[in-house]
């Protein structure tokens, strides 16, 4: 690796940048894995799971709630505790029982799927949660936001009839597609996931075999181009994972869907068809960020902390020139607030106007207050990205600004 992608790999490393930008930090007294978010981070957060939630209403999910805790025995029917128990905490003891800090949400969406009867006529059923999941991950792999030991997952399961496979999975690929347009990001890579040699896989090979042939259409009825890997298959089954790389081309997984006919089998899952018998239906795990911690610090490496604007922490930032314009930079800013937008009001206080400029540098709109404009009821902007605006009516400017934060657009303003 030469000098200079060395040097750029440092500069955009999200743990540097993360705690830089007041985003996030970790302390020993809390643990190793175990990061905190500042309050800007939080906001991040928040925006993005916001967002998510929103898309996935749209497209007919329905949130739920499941506990982070689950007795042994829920793993072990579900198969976590035979395939899986090297990465999940050790059972407590509560009286007679042991739970486990659970290593993954659909053992809970099944029995909440099992919870009563269900007919042909609810599926498919698209079941979402952005829960916590817990993995006993070894120190020595512990990094930043990209490895952690405590987990918010943005995760859904659909229950499906196996007609219902291809065209779920495809809708899925399509809310990957434009999340990711949405957040200003792009994945390195396709990957067909399979199972390998040595692994701990359910051994069905017939539910295998069915599972990698739906992924397979799926992939190529969308177009996209992929490559089929061995020995990164889940433990169930096989999946489509959609790979990001970092500024040094290391890739993770962000995003992934995939077809599982183990569990439904293992819950003893059905639904009640046309023809008045039981049928089994198909869970479809599906996530589209995966997990809100590699998420974020993928963003903080793509954007070097100049997010999107409807992602910023900060999104419009006020800059009176002098005193004489801060009762009317503040009432900008009241009237940010009353649309939803986050707003800062920088004053002359703060230093010149330069500097104040280079200090929200990050931010997306900067909104200048000079005199001419304090008595005309205007704003002069300058974007993110150098570009300075003719001054605007207020309304004008915060009517445009915030029509871009809703639709989740990328771009800042109409192009140049």
């Amino acid at each position: 690796m030469s000098t200079d992608v060395v040097e750029e790999t440092a500069m955009s490393d999200h743990r540097k940048l993360g705690r830089e930008l007041g985003l996030f930090d970790t302390d020993p007294l809390i643990g190793a894995g175990l990061p905190y978010w500042m309050p800007d981070g939080a906001t991040v957060r928040h925006a993005l799971e916001e967002y998510i939630r929103a898309a996935e209403r749209r497209a007919g999910y329905r949130h739920v709630y499941s506990p982070v805790l689950g007795k042994r025995e829920l793993y072990e029917l579900s198969g976590h505790w035979q395939h899986y128990s090297d990465d999940m905490f050790p059972p407590m003891s509560l009286g007679a029982e042991q739970v486990v800090l659970r290593p993954s949400l659909c053992p809970h969406h099944a029995v909440i799927y099992r919870s009563r009867g269900r007919s042909y006529r609810e599926l498919p059923l698209r079941m979402a949660e952005l829960g916590g999941m817990y993995r006993s991950e070894l120190s020595g792999v512990l990094g930043g936001l990209t490895r952690v030991r405590a987990i918010q997952l943005n995760d859904a399961h659909i229950f499906c009839t196996l007609d219902q496979v291809a065209d779920e999975a495809g809708a899925a690929l399509e809310m990957i597609r434009r999340a990711y347009e949405a957040l200003g990001i792009a994945p390195a890579r396709y990957r067909l996931s399979l199972p390998g040699p040595g692994g701990k896989y359910v051994a069905a090979p017939e539910l295998w075999r069915r599972s990698t042939a739906l992924l397979t259409d799926v992939l190529d009825r969308s177009g996209l181009p992929y490559e089929a890997v061995e020995g990164e298959a889940a433990f169930y089954g096989p999946k489509i994972d959609v790979q990001v790389a970092d500024g040094a081309g290391r890739e993770s997984t962000l995003s992934t869907v995939q077809v599982d006919f183990h569990q439904p089998e293992r819950f003893d899952l059905h639904y009640i068809g046309p023809d008045g018998a039981r049928h089994r239906p198909v869970m479809v795990h599906r996530s589209i960020i995966g997990s809100v911690e590699r998420a974020v610090a993928h963003l903080i490496e793509e954007h070097g902390g100049a997010f999107p604007a409807w992602l910023a922490p900060t999104q419009v930032v006020v800059l009176p020139i002098s005193g004489a314009e801060l009762a009317r930079a503040e009432e900008i800013v009241r009237r940010c607030d009353d649309l939803g937008l986050r707003a800062e009001l920088a004053g002359p206080d703060d230093g010149s106007l330069g500097a104040r400029v280079r200090e929200a540098r990050l931010v997306p709109y900067q909104a200048v207050v000079g005199a001419r404009e304090a008595a005309d009821g205007r704003v002069a902007l300058r974007l993110r990205d150098g570009r300075r605006l003719d001054p605007l009516p207020v309304g004008d400017a915060l009517a445009r600004i915030d029509a871009r934060v809703r639709a989740h657009s990328p771009d800042l303003w109409d192009a140049a």
